[in-house]
């Protein structure tokens, strides 16, 4: 992207990140992988970073096969510096990272009185503590080179409560006030930060819950596509242009909420 950010408003050529350093985190899957393979087809060099295994492996393989510019790398974003030590990987070996996407997350349907404390603090470290940990890890970076973007992949759950999930909705309510106090932070900087939330997502994630699954089975639901369009149009914005929230729904679908007694079963 050029010093003004401007190659949407001209040129015939779909290449609009062309040469960009992307990285994503939980790129292996759903609205990670999503998001890289969109950002990959604009041109942009794609790191995935993600816990180690097969799915790591088969994702970064499908994206190179289809012509993209992609590596994985092994990271672990509950653990700073495992995520640190990724960054550094990525700076000398393909270069200054441009923009990183934060899409790492665990999801839990359990209930206080019986939810199990040990997959509350897997749920939190990842995703909040785990963006957290990206963007301490990227932010002096860009900050050195007076721009970059951070998206934090968001939900619409950081915005509603409902039964069912209260340590993820407490993520996600939590990784919203991170994103806006990263942004009041970096702004000066040149950094942009931009919170996507969007509501239900039919994603691998998403389907291992039987209660989620349910309800994507009986109404509209976004598709990881979906997200990872708005999440190219925040990118492409011209720098004088900085997307504080994007919030996306599926048409027609009203409050989501489900059980604890549902998500149990």
């Amino acid at each position: 992207m050029s010093a003004n950010g401007r190659e949407e408003e001209h040129g015939p050529s779909d290449l609009v990140l062309a040469g960009r350093v992307v990285v994503v985190t939980g790129g292996a899957s759903g609205i990670g992988l999503a998001c890289a393979e969109a950002c990959g087809q604009k041109g942009a060099r794609i790191v995935l970073l993600s816990l180690p295994g097969r799915a790591l492996d088969e994702a970064t393989e499908r994206l190179s096969s289809s012509g993209i510019d992609a590596r994985g790398m092994p990271a672990d974003v509950r653990s700073f510096a495992s995520v640190t030590a990724a960054v550094d990987r990525v700076t000398g070996t393909v270069g200054a990272i441009d923009a990183v996407i934060a899409s790492a997350g665990l999801a839990d349907q359990s209930d206080l009185v019986s939810g199990d404390p040990d997959r509350w603090r897997d749920v939190l470290e990842t995703n909040l503590l785990g963006a957290a940990n990206t963007i301490r890890a990227v932010a002096p970076g860009m900050v050195a080179s007076g721009a970059g973007d951070v998206v934090l992949i968001a939900s619409l759950s950081g915005r509603d409560v409902y039964v069912g999930e209260p340590v993820y909705i407490a993520s996600k309510w939590g990784m919203v006030g991170l994103g806006h106090a990263a942004r009041r932070e970096l702004e000066t900087s040149g950094v942009r930060v931009c919170l996507v939330e969007p509501g239900l997502v039919d994603t691998p994630l998403t389907r291992s819950s039987t209660a989620v699954r349910r309800l994507l089975e009986t109404g509209p639901s976004l598709t990881a596509e979906d997200v990872a369009a708005a999440v190219i149009w925040v990118l492409l914005r011209p720098r004088r242009v900085s997307v504080t929230e994007l919030v996306i729904r599926p048409l027609g679908r009203g409050e989501i909420a489900f059980s604890a007694s549902d998500a149990q079963s």
